[in-house]
């Protein structure tokens, strides 16, 4: 079947591509726009753009692509806007459609991306990751939302980290304004700031748990991890029934390696300064 722009549609969504058609690799659009790759297929993941996929999954990206990429990172750099908001803002102003696309940084849109590239069924993740099928569907479709522990289970099987299927736009960021912060909303009640990216040493976090959050489930990963409370109350247990309360000004450390689990037990929020290293989210 031929598109409209003269691409021949071929069995499984990709595309055969006619001689002179004027596309441009993301190699090319990479330099002409002066971002990386890795940036690029991140604004990609976001709905900025959505490059044609040749037979072989190579992306091919149009002159408008080029244009509305540039505008990004004038916005990037100029403005200091982040990715999310670059989306909106085009979004608003009409440069990029809002039709057929997730809303910006939509997590469920990036962990469908990971499965369809991975060319692997719901089912065959599910079986995997020990989460139902029926769970995933509604999270790839934006209708719900997962903990943190089950975040960590998805991103440690297609091979990735927490933050990447959030927002991986930035590859390093040691000075952050408040309205610049990554925002993770990690399951009901808790809303996960990251303070700076990019160190190989660690990563700083401010959670904030509503009463009677917490992290879901038990997980362990490599690592070490420090708490400060800035606010409220956190309960955290280590292995099977090592428990301990914390409260507004106590600090606490651990070994990642040690299964664990938290929550909030207090009647308001709790506000944690969390730091792992090295960074694992």
């Amino acid at each position: 079947m031929l598109t409209a722009r003269g691409i021949r549609q071929m069995p499984g969504g990709f595309r055969k591509i006619p001689r002179g058609h004027g596309y441009l690799k993301i190699g090319d659009v990479a330099r002409l726009v002066r971002i990386s790759p890795s940036i690029l297929r991140a604004w990609e993941a976001l709905g900025l753009v959505s490059p044609v996929r040749t037979r072989s999954n190579y992306r091919l990206y149009t002159p408008h692509d080029v244009k509305v990429l540039k505008r990004a990172q004038f916005l990037r750099r100029v403005r200091r806007l982040n990715a999310p908001a670059i989306v909106l803002l085009l979004k608003r102003q009409g440069i990029i459609s809002t039709r057929d696309q997730s809303r910006p940084g939509s997590l469920g849109l990036r962990l469908r991306r990971l499965r369809l590239d991975a060319k692997l069924s719901l089912a065959a993740v599910a079986r995997a990751t020990g989460v139902s099928v029926g769970f995933l569907s509604a999270l790839e479709r934006g209708q719900m939302s997962a903990s943190v522990a089950t975040l960590r289970r998805l991103a440690r099987f297609y091979d990735t980290n927490i933050l990447a299927l959030f927002d991986p736009s930035e590859t390093h960021q040691p000075h952050v304004r408040p309205a610049d912060r990554r925002i993770l909303e990690a399951g009901s009640g808790v809303r996960m700031e990251l303070l700076a990216w990019g160190n190989a040493v660690m990563e700083p976090h401010l959670f904030r748990i509503a009463p009677g959050a917490g992290s879901g489930d038990a997980y362990t990963h490599d690592g070490e991890e420090f708490l400060y409370i800035l606010q409220g109350k956190l309960e955290i247990t280590l292995a099977e029934d090592e428990q301990h309360l914390l409260a507004q000004g106590d600090s606490f450390y651990f070994e990642s390696s040690t299964r664990h689990e938290w929550r909030n037990p207090g009647k308001k929020d709790a506000v944690v300064i969390w730091v792992n290293t090295p960074p694992t989210f």
